[in-house]
């Protein structure tokens, strides 16, 4: 049995936040405990702001995909972001990935988004492949960031 997927609740914040971590130092990015914390909490008590999703093996959360909700007009409407998304290294290759994602997609068909997007370094080539398979394609654009 390759595990399960579910919505996280305010329960799994803890292990969210471990996870989180654990992404973070992956990739070399900066982590806050307390605003990451915050977030998930915030996120998971209000949809209106999007979705936490977390795979699961044998009652472990094992990972997690975040959805957050915008609006595009070039799409003409609500517009998702896959915010984060991360399997610990043990649950990867059983297909929890996938099956997150397809979850992800038919929520957001369910509440009328147009257009879900992603982001991905370019150092991932298995990243990279795993989303072309999945219908994700390249847009030729590059997102900048300005905190705020």
């Amino acid at each position: 049995m390759p595990g399960s997927i579910r919505t996280a609740t305010v329960g799994d914040l803890d292990r969210l936040v471990d996870l989180s971590r654990d992404y973070y130092a992956d990739d070399g990015y900066p982590h806050d405990i307390a605003v990451a914390r915050a977030a998930f909490a915030r996120l998971i008590s209000d949809d209106r702001l999007g979705l936490v999703l977390v795979t699961t093996h044998a009652d472990r959360v094992t990972g997690y995909l975040v959805i957050t909700l915008g609006f595009s007009l070039e799409y003409g409407g609500t517009d998702a972001f896959i915010d984060e998304v991360y399997l610990e290294p043990a649950a990867r290759g059983r297909r929890l990935g996938t099956m997150a994602f397809e979850l992800a997609e038919e929520w957001c068909r369910s509440r009328g988004v147009r257009a879900l997007h992603l982001e991905v370094e370019h150092d991932k080539p298995d990243a990279h492949r795993l989303y072309h398979r999945l219908g994700y394609d390249d847009n030729r654009r590059q997102l900048m960031t300005k905190r705020l």
